[in-house]
């Protein structure tokens, strides 16, 4: 898997370089500033986004090649961010560590999709944001992005059980047009979640 992601980096245009648009457009629910934690981020556009609201940024992904094309685009742009590569399944989150965890369309097996949702709760700060959109599994119909595989989708229950420690502030599975690149083109069907930690 790691060396598929590496070989699709070598690509152009794979999914753009402007920030996911649902975080575009709820970026006002995060903290003001603060730290942020960018999981499976790739090429790093949402962590760049942040990054230049201000926020000091980590982007973790298991792609070098997609973290190095990060780091050039952020050198360009002029902002720091940290990027660390790692299998999400064994990198510390820490504890009480982040005012914000985000991710966008981080599709994982449901073995590590748990562990991932598990270490949130307690590495966000209190009142911290875990902010996420993905793939739920009406996508299949549609074809425009995403996993062609059943488990890696998200659904409406599976965010309500296996992030049920966390406030829901907002939790919806719609039908919506995304345009991010070449393999995120077109109508789609996604899972979009904000939760709080609780004080």
């Amino acid at each position: 898997m790691k060396e598929l992601w590496n070989n699709r980096y070598q690509e152009k245009d794979i999914f753009g370089t402007e920030a996911n648009s649902f975080l575009q457009e709820h970026v006002e629910a995060l903290p003001k500033k603060g730290k942020i934690l960018c999981l499976a981020e790739g090429e790093g556009r949402n962590a760049i986004f942040l990054a230049q609201k201000g926020f000091d940024v980590t982007a973790v992904d298991f792609s070098q090649v997609g973290l190095k094309h990060a780091e050039e685009r952020a050198q360009e742009e002029g902002v720091l961010l940290t990027t660390i590569v790692a299998d999400l399944k064994d990198y510390s989150f820490g504890e009480n560590k982040w005012d914000a965890i985000i991710s966008i369309f981080g599709h994982l097996p449901p073995e590590i999709r748990q562990v991932v949702h598990k270490k949130i709760p307690r590495a966000l700060k209190n009142q911290g944001i875990f902010l996420f959109e993905a793939y739920s599994p009406e996508q299949l119909q549609f074809k425009t992005g995403g996993p062609m595989d059943l488990e890696l989708m998200i659904t409406l229950g599976i965010v309500q059980e296996e992030l049920s420690e966390l406030k829901t502030l907002y939790l919806k599975n719609l039908v919506r047009e995304i345009y991010e690149g070449k393999y995120h083109s077109g109508l789609s069907s996604v899972i979009q979640y904000i939760g709080q930690k609780r004080a």
